[in-house]
């Protein structure tokens, strides 16, 4: 059993006493219903939750694939009407709350959803400019990550981000990390619309990448014709890129040699997650591209993630003139959803001054 499909084992139990008694509180706000009721329809959802998980590490289905997005809807609503219905408890403890109010209040979740999910597919492109003494001459990365290619997202995705960036003007695309999810195993030709990609595409993987199996992801990326750099450099121009994965096998500080950095060249380093930026940049590297943290995806774990993470989102840069950029991800993990954030693809244009 793949690490996936463990973890969501794992939690199963909780996940399904936590949906019995959201359901019950909500049918209490509506009239009531039978327990009995509400405990087969909290099986019914266990069951959602975690068997298209089984089918989908073995081979993606489309009705695998489609139950996978109604448990990751149902998952979000979860939250929003548990905030919903707490909101409205304490209020009903002070003033009497009409009946039509409720139903106005509960119908805010759906409503919201259907932006929500709007939102986590409607990709966007933003540009930001990076300036550096040390750069021989412009040059523009398409900086993405986090595509999350699984059960949630499949093959369109990964079509739609080819076209997209084939109507960049960009040198290069880098994607920094979890270019796969690890919810449904991954096939030879699945990244293959990378390959009519018109620029270089360079990828280092993410903790994602390892969970269905690094291995499948590594080889079609290749068939892709996609540039894996697993701790390894590459030269590409004026550029020094420099690739670090990140697994969660080794949560400390990768360990480097400063003979990476080239200092005739600009030092970029992929690293998924934005950690140990000041470390890097002291080391020497210009540019680090980072991803992970989805800024948070949507609220209220935003404004979680602005806590968790000390750069969730967003071009920094250090008095040494540095950068580090954290990208909000084009995919989503778990929800199909978004709110506050964006699924992104950013042109970094890097300028010399």
């Amino acid at each position: 059993m793949n690490f996936t499909s463990k973890r969501a084992l794992l939690i199963a139990p909780f996940y399904m006493l936590f949906e019995f008694f959201l359901l019950k509180y909500i049918f209490l706000l509506v009239g009531g219903i039978d327990e009995a009721y509400i405990l087969i329809l909290t099986l019914f959802i266990g069951l959602i939750h975690f068997m298209p998980l089984i089918f989908e590490s073995k081979k993606s289905r489309g009705i695998t694939r489609f139950l996978t997005v109604i448990d990751g809807i149902w998952m979000w609503a979860s939250l929003m009407f548990l905030m919903d219905i707490v909101f409205i408890y304490i209020v009903a403890r002070f003033i009497s709350m009409p009946f039509e109010v409720i139903l106005i209040l509960l119908m805010i979740v759906p409503v919201l959803g259907i932006y929500n999910y709007w939102k986590g597919h409607n990709l966007v492109v933003h540009e930001k400019t990076i300036e550096l003494a040390n750069l021989e001459r412009d040059i523009s990365i398409a900086h993405l990550s986090d595509i999350h290619f699984g059960s949630l997202r499949h093959r369109k995705i990964i079509r739609d981000i080819a076209d997209r960036l084939n109507g960049i003007d960009c040198d290069l695309a880098i994607i920094s990390g979890d270019l796969a999810d690890g919810t449904s195993v991954v096939e030879p030709d699945d990244f293959m619309a990378f390959r009519n990609v018109g620029m270089p595409v360079v990828f280092t993987p993410g903790n994602h990448d390892f969970y269905m199996g690094i291995d499948d992801v590594i080889a079609a990326c290749r068939k892709a014709g996609i540039i894996v750099l697993d701790n390894q450099s590459m030269e590409f121009g004026c550029l020094n890129i420099h690739g670090i994965i990140f697994s969660f096998d080794d949560k400390g500080k990768p360990e480097l040699d400063e003979s990476l950095i080239k200092r005739d060249l600009t030092n970029v380093l992929i690293y998924h997650v934005p950690y140990c930026w000041e470390e890097f940049s002291e080391m020497g590297f210009d540019v680090q591209l980072s991803g992970h943290t989805h800024g948070g995806q949507f609220y209220p774990a935003v404004w979680f993630g602005n806590l968790i993470f000390k750069y969730n989102k967003g071009l920094f840069k250090n008095d040494l003139g540095r950068y580090l950029h954290v990208t909000t991800g084009v995919g989503a993990t778990a929800t199909p959803m978004r709110w506050g954030t964006d699924s992104e693809i950013v042109v970094l244009r890097l300028k010399r001054f």
